[in-house]
């Protein structure tokens, strides 16, 4: 029961990331392929269940997983642009239609029941191990970028959680098709969360102070105290004086009071370890 409550909480895991991809109306950099995948592996648990019987609890929460995933994908389906679009209609039908029925047909050649079972448990092991390395494409971003944007913590928090949980239901249940799978999503999870808890620190540092953010410095004279001062436009280029027009070289006003200087330095002069 708790490995179900924890598995529901994985599967409502992705919502925050499919409501940012409604409200912007963009797929952005996110990926189909986890989901792809995830609704692949609870298919297969869940004829699993079938074959095995006396497994109300595989029953549940996988046929769950089932909606709950196609929702993710329609709606990935709906707002990705054509190339994405295509790839994941491709890649549904060849894996979760195409493979899919093509494993139910094999197994069903085996004549002994519990051999059936033992068969197809086997795949879903397979399977599952793919589930959990699914996320290492997105961590090969993060780690490539620098930045955990599109790597939920949610998601991995959720999956290794879930990985404990099953992993026990297997151990006394004595079935090494879910203990096997669960161990390798432990170890995965976890890594992915300590790949997150490392760049997310680099990525608040990188918001203290932006690369394009100016500031005016106002320097009085006779060694006054001098005055910051944001800028919130835009620096313009520099002008070439030698073909401006003749009203555009005509002196400006000063606002800075009488004998200061103004300097203009940019995010990068500031994280310069020279003197300013």
């Amino acid at each position: 029961m708790i490995g179900n409550i924890v598995s529901f909480f994985v599967f409502l895991a992705p919502m925050p990331t499919f409501y940012r991809i409604y409200r912007n109306k963009s797929t952005e950099e996110f990926q189909s392929i986890p989901y792809l995948v995830a609704l692949f592996s609870s298919m297969l648990w869940l004829y699993y269940a079938f074959l095995k019987g006396h497994s109300f609890l595989l029953i549940t929460i996988n046929s769950f997983g089932c909606v709950i995933e196609m929702v993710y994908i329609a709606i990935y389906i709906a707002y990705a642009l054509t190339a994405a679009r295509n790839s994941t209609i491709k890649l549904f039908a060849l894996m979760n239609m195409g493979l899919f029925s093509l494993l139910i047909l094999i197994t069903h050649f085996i004549p002994n029941d519990d051999a059936r079972a033992m068969v197809f448990g086997w795949i879903c092991t397979t399977i599952s191990v793919s589930v959990f390395a699914a996320p290492l494409s997105i961590v090969a971003r993060v780690v490539r970028t620098k930045s955990v944007e599109f790597m939920p913590f949610s998601l991995s928090f959720f999956l290794t959680l879930s990985a404990i949980m099953w992993f026990g239901y297997g151990f006394f249940q004595k079935d090494w098709c879910i203990m096997i799978p669960n161990t390798v999503g432990f170890v995965l999870g976890l890594s992915q969360m300590v790949v997150y808890g490392y760049y997310r620190n680099n990525e608040v540092m990188d918001e203290k102070l932006p690369q394009h953010v100016a500031i005016t410095v106002v320097r009085p004279p006779l060694g006054g105290v001098s005055e910051v001062r944001p800028v919130t436009d835009e620096i313009s280029p520099p002008i070439d004086r030698g073909e401006a027009r003749a009203d555009e070289q005509q002196p400006q006003p000063s606002q800075l009071p009488k004998g200061a200087m103004e300097v203009v330095v940019s995010g990068d002069d500031l994280e310069s370890d020279q003197p300013s």
